[in-house]
């Protein structure tokens, strides 16, 4: 029997915040706690779309603070399943300022290992992921690389 397998644009996902007084940090910036909540339910919703599944966040790797977010700003979160394993997922995870003209500005980027749960919550198969661009062969193998160093030292 053939496996069932998914397009990355299947579990695309995205959140968007306007960030408050109550988002904020001692300076005034984003909270990076607060940032990380959200990615990671963003996280969470394109792996549920892929795996047809409840998911919990296993890991996350590669969270850098490139430039900070202020109050008003509107932040747009974007995540799709960019590799899968036999239960898991990376879940590419990227967070944008967009200004009022509609630019957007990178401000973060990371990894989330997703890992798919069954009814009692035990790790459960996941559909294979239908790879069809350059750019999401390339994903394929920065996920990879990810997944690999998972537990070295740096």
């Amino acid at each position: 029997m053939e496996q069932i397998k998914k397009r990355v644009a299947d579990s695309r996902a995205e959140l968007v915040q306007v960030i408050g007084q109550q988002d904020l940090n001692g300076y005034g910036r984003l909270f990076g706690g607060r940032l990380m909540s959200w990615m990671d339910i963003v996280a969470a919703v394109s792996a549920r779309r892929h795996s047809g599944k409840n998911v919990t966040t296993a890991r996350v790797e590669g969270l850098e603070f490139a430039l900070p977010a202020y109050t008003n700003d509107t932040l747009v979160l974007i995540a799709h399943v960019a590799q899968v394993g036999k239960t898991s997922m990376m879940v590419r995870v990227e967070a944008f300022v967009e200004q009022l003209n509609g630019e957007r500005r990178l401000t973060n980027c990371a990894w989330f290992l997703m890992v798919a749960l069954d009814e009692s919550e035990k790790p459960t198969p996941v559909p294979a992921l239908l790879i069809e661009t350059e750019e999401e062969k390339r994903e394929w193998a920065q996920a990879e690389a990810v997944r690999q160093g998972f537990g070295r030292s740096k």
